[in-house]
């Protein structure tokens, strides 16, 4: 009979927290606070380096780095004052900013999603650079050349003439930048696509000179290292750098590591492969840098300043004969950490998901709770088809322990 109850108020203690949870999620799918933590923590000012704003560059590669690039691969800062315009850009996803210098994005709003802190109306922000937050994407080009200076994140770029806003019946907005340093032409193109929360950024290099250039792309996302202000105090879930491979697989790499880590030490994540991706994660939410080809590339993450960091990629393009172009497709996905859009956009993706201590429940119930999801075609009733099915499991197994106990009288 004692065991009995024990597996009574173990299946009840399930069944609870399934139902607390579920009720949790559904909460913050409809941007309603969180039930364990309403309050809203009280973020340290992230510190910036650089004119404007902009963060720290690149600082150089690692010590598996390819020797042909190893000196000289780091993004040159900027002392020149010069001023640089910011442009939004609006979807029915997304109110975007950029900043004409770098061609960076500085600031994305999540339409449809509210901040659960205030009164609930107003969107989310991911990326922002202000006061409170430094949490932006950048974008460049670097070289292996001693004494070159490329287009990179501190360079101002021109704002080619285009459409701000995703228009009725239109399916995707373009937004360029344009800049010439040294021999070497960057034209950065933004593709924004209706109803996705993933953009393309391709970076097309054109070499003006009359000898070859070695270049490298590189893509970056740069972030504090707060804790961002809804995170819920009941149970924990992992922000910070993510970078991911077909030998590594998911690595989540801590900002208090990368603070310890000193120029010799090794990364602790996969650093050279011709696949993976890397991200920054966010309860609930994440960004990621995805190349669109296989091709060799390096995977960085690292201090950039202080309380600021940085998970990146650079790309080798090779050298570029005079006259020729060379354009670099990539995605960078800004949004919420849907798993079934996730997997569709790159493999391992959807691991950014992080259920905290709960992942053993959570994360059968969730699957469970998509394929309900896809035959019923509503997430209430798929929510209550589940308790009906959980409650059914419940009664089958309290049935099944009496049927045994009574074989043992």
């Amino acid at each position: 009979l004692r065991m009995t109850d024990m597996r009574r108020a173990l299946l009840w203690g399930v069944f609870s927290m399934s139902l607390v949870m579920l009720f949790h999620r559904w909460n913050r799918h409809n941007g309603q606070p969180s039930m364990f933590d309403p309050t809203q923590p009280a973020a340290s000012a992230p510190a910036v380096n650089g004119s404007a704003g902009v963060p720290a560059p690149v600082a150089g590669t690692s010590a598996a780095a390819p020797a042909a690039a190893a000196s000289a691969v780091a993004v040159p800062g900027t002392a020149t004052a010069t001023t640089s315009e910011t442009v939004e850009i609006r979807t029915d996803t997304v109110k975007a900013t950029l900043d004409t210098r770098g061609g960076s994005l500085v600031r994305v709003e999540l339409l449809g999603y509210t901040d659960e802190a205030g009164d609930g109306k107003h969107n989310i922000t991911l990326l922002d650079r202000s006061a409170q937050r430094a949490y932006t994407a950048e974008t460049g080009l670097i070289t292996a050349t001693a004494g070159a200076t490329l287009p990179n994140h501190f360079t101002v770029m021109t704002l080619l003439p285009g459409e701000r806003t995703l228009a009725d019946g239109q399916n995707e907005l373009k937004l360029q930048f344009a800049a010439t340093a040294g021999d070497v032409k960057l034209v950065k193109t933004y593709t924004f696509r209706r109803g996705d929360y993933s953009i393309g950024v391709q970076q097309q290099v054109q070499n003006t000179g009359a000898a070859a250039a070695n270049v490298q792309a590189y893509y970056q996302l740069v972030r504090d290292g707060n804790a961002p202000p809804n995170e819920s105090s009941f149970y924990s879930t992992f922000t910070g750098p993510a970078v991911y491979t077909e030998a590594g697989k998911f690595q989540k790499i801590e900002f208090k590591d990368i603070e310890k880590r000193s120029a010799t030490d090794k990364p602790g994540h996969e650093t050279q492969a011709d696949n993976g991706w890397v991200a920054m994660v966010q309860h609930y939410f994440t960004s990621a840098w995805l190349l669109s080809d296989r091709a060799q590339r390096e995977l960085f993450t690292r201090k950039v300043g202080n309380n600021l960091y940085a998970v990146g990629m650079t790309v080798p393009l090779g050298d570029l004969a005079p006259g020729a172009t060379k354009a670099l497709d990539a995605r960078l996905y800004v949004g919420p950490q849907d798993e079934k859009k996730l997997e569709s956009l790159a493999p391992g993706l959807d691991l950014v998901k992080d259920y905290g201590w709960l992942t053993i429940l959570a994360k059968p119930l969730f699957w469970l709770l998509h394929k309900l999801h896809s035959m019923i075609g509503n997430w209430g009733w798929a929510i209550v088809a589940l308790v009906v099915l959980l409650k059914a499991a419940f009664y089958w197994l309290n049935a099944s322990a009496y049927r045994s106990m009574g074989k043992m009288k």
